[in-house]
Parts: structure tokens; sequence; C-alpha cells
């Protein structure tokens, strides 16, 4: 650590800087679908969460080599470009927090180096192939596997419980959901600690190895794995009010049952990309998970308004962080006063997006109100509930019609003769 000069040491604290901002955008990933049932308090969750982050640190490496030796080229990559990078990250993150929309960390980041890299050297420094297999087929299949299967194990949950009507019985049965989805729960929070905290420590090795501290291909040091842990838990611990608020009441509303389904799937889906090395989004893969339960139980409706508004969040999030990524770098190679300039307009656009949330502001004491659950379920939902019947017995009012006489041959004799 000797050789790290004052860039770099800015670049190592704005990358933790960027971990923090991914802890408290993605808690609702792990917790808001057991804040939102009522499994768990939501600031007893979001400590139990940040406690499994920390922990799920140190449990691999595979995702930080990825970043760090796969995405772009790290021959002739300047530092400046990490710090550029972070900064398109930083603010794309802080937005879609203000707004409530759990969009991808992981992709803000991508974006931002992707578009630093090119604004710097052109687009021969990214690698395409790997930005292919292993963060775009990701970002497809993830919120896909994980929304069938949280959609099938939901099924399946109902249908071995469908013959009970015991009120005990049911009581147990509630209580054993509430368990198992804190249980489940406390895996997707290992799971986001094993494959998120490890991007962070992907970044500042790479800005290790451009700085000529670490030689290429290094593994991230122990000092950096801790550190980027230790900053996601804080961050974690902090709650993303806004963002649990959206995933737990906005796009359906989960029981228990579906909850379990839903963390367990997701936590799966990330785990296993996380053994391969696939940077994916554990905000996607939660998002589509929640969703499929949704669609899971009969009854179930998904609020496809919000679920398109994050939809066009997640498919903006790489080029609008990796457009704010290579105007910071433009900027930042005109030299110190650029890198300055830089810095000022990262921290004034964090205050301006602060004070902005201050407005309306949502925490532990206000984060199952129903605001977004009030909101319109969507044009399909819409639809079906204006064709739907009166119930039996409704009183109809102003109905009036004219019931014409039933036709009968004129030399019927059972037919009176007319009155004339």
């Amino acid at each position: 650590m000797e050789h790290i000069t004052l860039l770099l040491a800015i670049v190592v604290v704005t990358a933790l800087v960027f971990d923090f901002t991914n802890g408290f955008h993605d808690t609702a990933n792990a917790m808001a679908t057991t804040i939102s049932t009522g499994a768990l308090k939501p600031k007893t969750a979001v400590a139990m969460s940040a406690v499994l982050n920390l922990i799920g640190a140190f449990l691999s490496v595979e995702v930080a080599k990825t970043i760090s030796g796969g995405i772009v080229n790290e021959d002739g990559l300047r530092t400046e470009v990490i710090f550029a990078a972070l900064v398109g990250a930083i603010l794309w993150n802080l937005l879609t927090w203000l707004l409530g929309l759990p969009s991808s960390s992981s992709h803000a980041l991508f974006g931002g180096l992707i578009g630093a890299a090119v604004m710097s050297a052109g687009w021969s420094s990214i690698n395409g192939g790997t930005v292919v297999t292993k963060v775009l087929l990701p970002a497809i299949a993830a919120p896909l596997v994980a929304g069938l299967a949280a959609m099938l194990a939901t099924r399946l949950t109902y249908r071995i419980n469908r013959n009970v009507t015991d009120p005990n019985q049911l009581k147990s049965t509630a209580k054993g959901y509430r368990a198992g989805q804190i249980a489940s729960a406390g895996l997707v929070s290992l799971a986001h600690g094993t494959n998120d905290a490890q991007k962070t420590m992907g970044i500042i090795t790479l800005a290790l190895v451009t700085g000529g501290v670490l030689a290429p291909g290094s593994n991230p040091p122990m000092w950096v794995i801790v550190s980027a842990g230790v900053a996601i838990a804080l961050g974690t611990y902090l709650g993303g009010w806004r963002i649990i608020r959206t995933m737990g009441k906005g796009l359906t509303d989960l029981q228990p049952p579906q909850g379990f389904a839903a963390q367990t799937s997701a936590a799966t889906v990330i785990l296993a990309s996380s053994h391969l090395g696939f940077s994916l989004s554990t905000t996607q893969s939660c998002s589509g998970a929640v969703m499929g339960a949704g669609l899971g139980r009969k009854g179930g409706v998904v609020r496809w308004s919000t679920a398109t508004r994050m939809f066009v969040a997640w498919g903006l999030t790489l080029p609008a962080a990796g457009l704010v990524g290579a105007a910071a770098e433009f900027l930042t190679k005109q030299g110190t006063w650029g890198i300055t300039v830089t810095a000022i307009l990262l921290v004034g656009g964090s205050f301006v997006i602060w004070l902005a949330s201050r407005r309306q502001p949502v925490d532990h004491t206000n984060v199952n109100d129903t605001d977004g659950a009030d909101e319109p379920q969507g044009v399909v939902t819409t639809a079906i509930a204006a064709v739907q019947p009166p119930p039996v017995g409704a009183p109809v009012s102003d109905l009036m019609t004219t019931i014409p006489a039933p036709a009968s041959a004129p030399d019927d004799p059972a037919r009176p003769p007319a009155k004339v």
C-alpha cells in the first residue's frame, strides 16, 4: 500500500462509496418480501442482512476476477478511467434510489466502466465476448430463470397445502413459512455479499493494477476484501427503504409462502452464478422471483405499471451510466482541473439527489405503507375487472327493457281469442 498515490487513494475511496450505495440500493433484494409480509421487523431485517453481506464477501473472488481482468483490457488503462466509471455508477444508483426503482447496481458499474474505457482508449479496450457471455446473457436469463422457478415453487407450495383446513394447522403452517422466509432471506443476503461485494473488489483491484501496485491478473488483497465487505454491510444496514417499498408492496402482494418461494429461487440463481463467475444483477434476479411468486398464487396480480417502469430502468442502466462515465472521463482527461471538477460534480449531484429525497422521506416507520399497492394495476388487470359480472343478487338500477310476448300460431286452440 506504500505505492498508492493520491489519485489512486481517491479512486479506492470512491469505489468504497459506490459499494456503500450498492448496499442500501440492493437491501430490498434480500429483505423486501420479509419486511412486507411481517416476518421480520424492518430494522431487524436490515441488521441481519448487513451481517450476512459481510460474511458473504469472504466466500469467493471469482466475480472480482471477471471484473478486474475480463470486461476491459488492463494494458494502457489509466487510473482516471476507473474514477470516471465510478462517478457514472454512483450517480445512477442514487437517481434510481430516489425514484424507488430496483435497477441493477452491477450494470451501473459495468456501464460506467465501459463508457469511460471507450472514451479513453476506444472500443478496442472492451472485451466484447466477456461482456456478452458474463454480463448481457446472465442479465436476460437470471430474472427469467428466477421468476419461473419462483412461480413453480409457489404453485407447488399452495397445491401441497390445499387440503389443510384446520385452524391450528393453518397457524402452524404460517409460522413455518415465516421461519423459512427468514432463513431464505438470510441466504439471499449471503449471496448478495458474495456476488455484489466482489464487484467493488474487482474495481479496486483493477485500479491497483492500472496504478502499478499489483500485477495484471492478481487476486484482490485481503485489505480490499475486508474494506469492500464492511462498506456494503454498512450501506445495507442503512436500508434502501424506497426500493424496499417498491419490491415489497409495489410489484405484487405477497404472502409468506410466496416470499419463501421467491427468496429461495433468487438465492439459488445468485449463488450458482457466483460460483461460475457470472456477474449477474442480484436486483434483476430478486425482482424476477418476486413477480414469478406473484403470478404463482391463484388470484395473485403483478402490477405491470410498476414492472414496466422497472424494465425501462433496467434497459437504461448500462447506456445511461455509460454516458455519464464517458462524460466524466472526458473531463478527467483534461488533467488535474478536470479531475477536480468531476469530483465536485459527483459530490454536488449526490447532495442534490439527497435533498430531493427529503421532500417525501421513506424509512423503517412507513416502508410498509400502501402507496405502492394502491397504484393502478395495469391495462390487462383493469380490462378484466371491467368485464366481470356483478355479484349474484346485487340490485341493478335504471334497468329498462321490453320483453316481447312469445309467438304462437294463429290457429293454436290453447290460445284465448284476442279481445277487440
